[in-house]
């Protein structure tokens, strides 16, 4: 063997580097189980004096407590670099591994383009933009462009900049600027708030305490993050959605609002009574607008009011049923009064309850109520009041300025901090520039005696009276925080605001336990299928299995040095990449191996055998050719997939690398190290010395019965798609799921029964999916119940209806981790996971038929994909609903299809190169024989490739865990489907569509080719 010398300095280097890599994993595990122990120190003492404090308060001091050991031993440090270095370079574990939070945001262009525009109100821009939102929900294009096209088509004439252009941004839309102009500007500015908001993200989350976040600008435009360890779920949403548009606003008084008030609420009650009656609807309309100017004062009014409103208790339900049809508007929405009825000066000018702030909304913003309030808006209050806490003030903001703009907005804020009040309640202390402390003083100075809001993101937290003018620019929110809420806020405040608001469009949250399970669970599963195949190898290849073995360990260090150096993340479905390269790693071994049993058998010496079976002339070609179609298929996996499937394809991919590396240098260099020193080398054993040998299995025979075999479980699987077909998870149809643990086992049926009862929406319940997940007292809800509700506060509300309807099982219960999907990006899931599986079979078409130069070799293997995917496709058709564990299609499905197509590909490419080496060696033989005596070759290899391979597949199976059984059933499903289509289903039509023996005669050219240059380099040689 050449380059020996170099070799080995290769193997020695790499192993250095990723123990050096390594070596910061194992020094930050340390320093976090130091850091974790002191947090628990400082726990056990808060609990020896008190230890009834709530586990909310337990987490929040751990969590403290661990920031405190970090920031205490700082100056800690690790070859030369800093501990927070040091765990920046280790390897990261997935959330499925650790628990915490994964979450997809959206930056919402529309708000974007409504708060550039400078007349917001134009009935064109309007329409526009409720069409474009239209149109996105079934359209690829992006906002601006629909926006621009509904424009167009609405206003012909129309121009943009009329609409846009004002004195704030006329240098960045001039008044002359075309329409085209107009939505490139508009367009740059969407770019540009993805990569604020991107910003502004990052500081937010650095406030939050949390160890390796992960920020990420996707390229949709998105942005990915990724919080380990994080169990608030909706303090993180609050963070992460809350735009910190702060405003200062001046507000009318109650006492000056409530006949606008009543107008609408007279308005209402036509409107809603025309809409029942649709023959007097016009007439009705018309009537009650002519009638809306002799309106009775608010006085009268409020009289009327309180008269309806106090009915004696003998006809009240008769009377409730009256007001609500005479006052809709005030059934929903009491008005602010004192104790004597009369009415509350002050902003606020009515209170609803939590579950009637919508119906409100709603009223108000109806076309022919909202017109009724032209230089006002109305917001509701940040918290609730009274003892529960359900109930929200609203108050009456007064609209000044033309443009719509507050009179002082936050960024004139230069400092927030967390602070207490006189009564040492928290707050927000602010402190403003000096145009800001300008602004403030004549705002304060223009409203003495009257009330001005303080704003943020259009809930107002406090409305202080204005006692005198306020110079200085200082000034504090006050509201119901607590100490860690204003710490929060003031931190969003330092932080910035978003340029648009962001919304969750995917969110994935893992809890702790579940975390732990699966670490537990992969480890076990990893340590007993390397301990079954090192054995397996030893018992089939003796010492040669022996030296497999070592191998086989080295690619494994080298896999978890790489993916420490690359600062890859670790995921339950990667562990499942690592494993499933061990089967990749004995795969190349196999081959190598049976190669040099045949030059054994031939009668060479054992150095020569081994040097022809690693040589270009032997199983090297194969070798090659079989991980390169490996590599396609985890290379377009890796640029479509995201979250744990894409660390499965990062793992695969590195994974196929040092396979070749372990297999094609080590194992030679430990060969001939053994034969320079005379020592024993075996390839076999007793069990397997005749194992396999000279088997004469007619495959080319029995052809078309395995044809009518596949046939049949092609159309039973087709049928199944078609009639019953698959059980589509939350990543392609969209929608929230829960898994969720019980004390006790539990009934399905009655689980989904009660919380179809909480969840209702428009007065119709949403019955979930529930089904059991894997033990009897485990299942996983799915539901659609508010997924199309962009709000910040939906997937709160959500989890909290499903608490109230779990509760009602009266079985202690945990949600150990849940998942949402937006509809839109349900939709690019698809779209991409449609997109990965054609290229992959387009790239592994067109490698085969550039290798082999013929298209009967491509067309026969993509005959046996298509044979794959379809029956592991119907089977999980077939087999949902039966078997114990999901079968959801999911992205891991995908994954775990492209997974099969690379693996049956490969077993069909080393067919394929044997076969395309017999027709050039057995030339006086038929082509069937040939084929047969090629298949009968490779026996062997496939047996031992799928056998250990299966084993490993089986034993992750069995001891992964819940979470990721479906995507390892589907491999287990492929790797059979597979090897068996590469034996009847590629070669036999390979065969079948050779008709004119183009392959054989191919074959007999370019091995007399190849003879023909032997025997001139010979010639040169001895000239």
């Amino acid at each position: 063997m050449q380059n020996r010398t170099a070799l080995w300095i290769f193997i020695i280097l790499l192993a250095a580097a990723c123990i050096y890599s390594v070596s910061f994993t194992f020094s930050a595990n340390s320093e976090n189980s130091a850091a974790d122990a002191y947090a628990q120190n400082k726990l056990d003492s808060v609990l020896s004096l008190n230890s009834a404090i709530s586990s909310k308060s337990r987490d929040s001091i751990l969590s403290v407590g661990k920031s405190d050991y970090i920031k205490n031993n700082v100056s800690n440090s690790f070859l030369g670099f800093t501990m927070d270095e040091v765990r920046k370079k280790q390897i990261n574990r997935g959330l499925d591994l650790q628990g915490g939070m994964n979450v997809t945001l959206e930056v919402s262009v529309v708000d974007l383009v409504r708060n550039l525009a400078a007349n917001k109100q134009d009935k064109e821009f309007k329409a526009a933009i409720q069409k474009a939102t239209e149109l996105q929900k079934n359209s690829g294009s992006d906002f601006v462009t629909l926006f621009g096209q509904a424009y167009n088509e609405i206003a012909p004439n129309g121009k943009l900049a009329a609409i846009f252009h004002s004195r704030d941004n006329k240098d960045l839309i001039p008044r002359s600027a075309s329409n085209a102009e107009v939505l490139t500007i508009l367009s740059d500015e969407a770019k540009a708030a993805v990569s604020r908001t991107e910003q502004v993200i990052r500081k937010r989350i650095d406030n939050l305490g949390v160890v390796q976040p992960k920020v990420q600008r996707l390229e949709s435009g998105r942005i990915l993050v990724e919080l380990p360890g994080v169990k608030e779920k909706a303090r993180v949403r609050k963070i992460l959605q809350g735009t910190a548009k702060l405003e200062f606003w001046e507000t009318y008084d109650n006492t000056e609002f409530f006949t606008y008030l009543n107008k609408a609420n007279t308005l209402l009650k036509n409107e809603l009574k025309a809409e029942q009656s649709a023959n007097t609807q016009t007439d009705s309309l018309v009537a009650e607008k002519e009638g809306l100017t002799t309106t009775q004062d608010s006085s009268s009014a409020l009289e009327d009011l309180l008269t309806n409103q106090t009915s004696s208790s003998s006809d009240s339900a008769s009377a409730s049923i009256d007001f609500k049809e005479e006052n809709p508007l005030f059934a929903v929405l009491s008005p602010s009064l004192t104790r004597e009825n009369n009415i509350q000066k002050g902003p606020v000018v009515g209170y609803a309850s939590k579950n009637d702030t919508s119906k409100v909304n709603a009223f108000l913003k109806r076309e022919n109520i909202s017109v009724l309030f032209p230089r006002a808006k109305l917001l509701w209050g940040a918290s609730g009041i009274g003892d529960a806490k359900d109930f929200f003030q609203l108050f009456a903001i007064k609209v000044a300025n033309i443009d719509g703009k507050a009179p002082l907005e936050g960024d004139v804020v230069v400092d927030a901090r967390q602070d207490f009040d006189q009564l040492g309640r928290s707050e927000v202390s602010l402190a403003m520039n000096s145009d800001g402390a300008k602004r403030w003083k004549t705002l304060t100075g223009n409203n003495i005696g009257n009330s001005v809001a303080i704003v943020l993101d259009d809930k107002v937290y406090s409305s202080p009276t204005v006692q005198g003018e306020i110079a200085g620019g200082r000034t504090s929110i006050s509201g119901s925080f607590d100490v860690q809420e204003a710490e929060d806020l003031a931190s969003i405040l330092k932080a910035g605001k978003l340029p648009a608001p962001s919304r969750i469009i995917e969110e994935a949250v893992v809890g702790p336990s579940l975390g732990e399970e699966n670490v537990n669970s992969s480890f076990k599963s990893f340590l007993l299928a390397l301990g079954l195949v090192l054995i397996y190898m030893i018992l089939y290849y003796n010492k040669a299995g022996v030296v497999a073995n070592i191998a086989l360990l080295a690619n494994i260090f080298f896999v978890i040095g790489v993916l420490a150096s690359l600062g890859a993340t670790l995921t339950l479905p990667g562990i499942a990449g690592i494993v499933l390269t061990i089967g990749m790693s004995l795969d190349a071994n196999v081959l190598f191996f049976e190669r040099v049993r045949e030059e054994l058998r031939a009668g060479k010496g054992t150095r020569l055998a081994i040097k022809d079976a690693y040589g270009f002339k032997g199983a090297l070609p194969s070798i090659l050719d079989a991980n390169v179609t490996s590599i396609i298929t985890a290379f377009i996996l890796l640029l479509f997939a995201t979250g744990p499937v894409q660390g499965f394809a990062t793992t695969l991919l590195i994974g196929i690398f040092t396979s070749l590396v372990s297999a094609i240098f080590i194992t030679r260099l430990i060969f001939e190290w053994m034969l320079d020193r005379k020592m024993n080398l075996d390839f076999e054993t007793g069990f397997s010395r005749n194992l396999f040998r000279d088997l004469n299995i007619n495959f080319v025979e029995k052809r078309k019965v395995f044809y009518l075999v596949s046939l049949t479980a092609v159309l039973i699987s087709l049928g199944s798609l078609f009639t019953k077909g698959l059980d589509l998870g939350v990543d392609f149809s969209g929608g929230r799921t829960f898994q969720v643990r019980f004390d006790e086992p539990v009934a399905a049926d009655k689980i989904a029964s009660n919380l179809g009862d909480v969840f209702v929406e428009n007065g119709k319940r949403d019955v979930p999916e529930v089904k059991t997940y894997g033990a009897s007292n485990q299942v996983l809800v799915t539901t659609n119940y508010l997924i199309g509700d962009n709000s910040s506060q939906a997937s709160d509300l959500v989890e909290e209806k499903l608490k109230d309807g779990l509760a009602s099982m009266n079985n202690t219960f945990e949600i150990v981790s849940s998942q949402k999907v937006g509809p839109t990006i349900a939709d690019d899931i698809k779209s991409s996971s449609f997109y990965a599986t054609i290229f992959a079979l387009i790239a592994i078409f067109l490698y085969i038929g550039v290798r082999f130069k013929k298209m009967q070799f491509g067309t026969g293997a993509i005959a046996a994909l298509f044979h794959d995917v379809i029956i592991v496709l119907g089977l999980y058709s077939l087999l949902w609903g039966i078997l114990p564990f999901s079968l959801e299609i999911d992205q891991a499905f995908i994954a775990a299809i492209l997974t099969v197509v690379g693996y049956s590909v490969n077993d069909t490419v080393v067919i394929f190169d044997r076969i395309r080496e017999y027709l050039g060696i057995y030339r006086k033989e038929s082509k069937n024989s040939v084929v047969n005596k090629a298949l009968n070759s490779t026996l062997t290899r496939t047996f031992n490739t799928s056998i250990t391979t299966l084993i490993v597949l089986a034993l992750i199976f069995m001891f992964g865990g819940e979470s990721i059984q479906g995507f390892v059933f589907a491999i287990m499903i492929g790797v059979f489907v597979g090897t068996y289509s590469s034996l009847f289903i590629a070669t036999p039509v390979m065969l079948d569509l050779d008709k004119s023996d183009t392959l054989k005669k191919d074959a007999i050219r370019k091995n007399e080719e190849a003879k023909k240059k032997k025997r001139k380099a010979k010639k040169k040689q001895l000239a």
